[in-house]
């Protein structure tokens, strides 16, 4: 049997057919996601509607090529929300994990990040769904009738198997803000106490259930990315380093205690087992940022504009010294603890001051701040691991970087052969609610 597992992601949506028994990925499908929305300039927000029907289209296709398939898997980017009615319709754009709603002023000059934390304790960043709806609700803007939010991927199984209620696996819930680790459970208390309403909190499940059936096929809860990502590449859960570089880039690893804290999140993975993470917001986004400049500059010059990442390679390739390197701290988009943090480039001498010395230093940063994350999770958890494990396209697509990696974390870099982890991680949690087992089944092998 087979099992199509589906990630609805910020630039792609991707999806793999995966057999049961050896959970190769016999094909994949991989269409852009390029439905954002303009908005006000600190709203990042996508067209949801537009969204499903593109997802639903390419799944259609699929299971029209292969009638074997057993169940569908779900995942999809955490953190963000959309709203729906109480017939299960969207009400809203996508709300995704990039809005800065939860750092703007409100009438008393303090924005819901601040006063959560100054009131309440809770640390909790923008983007993150909960705090985006009290933005909502603080400034009159939640959809007339609302009466639900999810994740875009926890709404993708509303359509598919016509539920009017969400249900969301305690990945995605976890992910939304204002959650209660130990308890399982979202803080609808303080929800209350901060003007939410309770009753648009969905639904939490802690295992790998079914919503119910699309086409006839069960179809299950979706899980996190972050989570579905490391499911979809780790065997050796206990002591593997996962480092994931797409648009993001994150730091994970595997952990029975809930550490928390300095730039790591706990997020539950199963119901005894969590995924500790370092989130860099900038990520490959800050190596995208450089192309750009590389690029405008070749424009303005005369140039074609076409991507220079072939250019920066050969850049480096070329290079006579690569200990000569700028020091580039790639905090472009801030970071969760400090949304207004930038970047810096600095070491410049007229020696260094070249194009091949800034991409290499870029790159060291991007290591850098990752590594600092788990020195983090190192010295303030006593967590350490002996094997370094990479995805994403941000870098399996560049062996500086899967280098640079190795020697920053002092661990040889292993990089994952498939592009879509988050989808096969889908399709894995997909055959654990067929067969009804846990997830650490697949967590835990050596």
């Amino acid at each position: 049997m087979k099992i199509v597992g589906v990630d609805i992601g910020t630039t792609t949506i991707s999806m793999v057919v995966v057999e049961e028994d050896s959970l190769e990925a016999v094909e994949r499908h991989t269409i852009p996601n390029n439905c954002f929305l303009s908005g006000r300039p600190w709203e990042r927000v996508q067209d949801a509607e537009e969204i499903v029907r593109r997802a639903k289209e390419t799944l259609d296709q699929i299971l029209d090529e292969y009638p074997d398939i057993a169940a569908i898997g779900l995942t999809g980017q955490m953190h963000g929300i959309v709203y729906a009615d109480a017939a299960g319709r969207v009400l809203s754009p996508l709300y995704t994990w990039q809005d800065g709603g939860g750092n703007q002023p409100l009438s008393d000059g303090r924005s819901v990040c601040s006063i959560l934390s100054e009131e309440y304790g809770i640390t909790a960043a923008t983007g993150y769904g909960m705090v985006t709806y009290l933005y909502h609700c603080k400034t009159g803007e939640v959809p007339a009738g609302a009466a639900s939010i999810c994740t875009i991927a926890d709404y993708f199984g509303m359509v598919l198997t016509e539920r009017t209620t969400p249900l969301v696996h305690i990945s995605q819930a976890a992910s939304l803000g204002l959650y209660d680790l130990q308890n399982g459970a979202f803080l609808l208390e303080i929800l209350g106490q901060c003007g939410g309403n309770p009753d648009l909190a969905p639904e939490i499940t802690a295992d790998a259930v079914p919503l119910g059936t699309y086409r006839g096929i069960p179809v299950c809860v979706s899980l996190g990315d972050n989570q579905a990502s490391f499911l979809g590449t780790v065997r050796d859960g206990a002591n593997t380093v996962l480092v994931n570089v797409g648009t993001g880039a994150q730091v994970s690893v595997l952990s029975a205690y809930p550490y928390a804290g300095h730039g790591i999140d706990a997020r539950p993975f199963t119901k005894d087992a969590y995924l500790l993470v370092g989130a860099a917001i900038c990520g490959g986004a800050a190596y995208a940022a450089l192309e750009q400049f590389f690029r405008s500059y070749a424009v303005a010059a005369g140039a074609l504009d076409v991507p220079q990442y072939a250019v920066m390679k050969r850049l480096l390739e070329q290079q006579t010294d690569p200990a000569e390197t700028l020091m580039v701290k790639t905090t472009f988009l801030g970071t969760r603890e400090n949304p207004d943090e930038t970047g810096s480039i600095s070491g410049i001498t007229i020696v260094n001051f070249h194009p091949a010395a800034l991409i290499r230093g870029t790159l060291n940063g991007m290591a850098e701040e990752l590594h600092g994350l788990y020195q983090v999770l190192q010295e303030r958890a006593g967590i350490s691991r002996s094997k370094l494990l990479a995805s994403g396209n941000g870098v399996r697509r560049n062996e500086f970087l899967q280098k640079i990696l190795g020697d920053t974390f002092a661990l040889p870099c292993t990089v994952h052969p498939s592009e879509e982890e988050a989808a096969c991680g889908a399709a894995i949690c997909g055959i654990a609610m067929r067969k009804g087992t846990g997830l650490e089944r697949w967590l835990l092998q050596s």
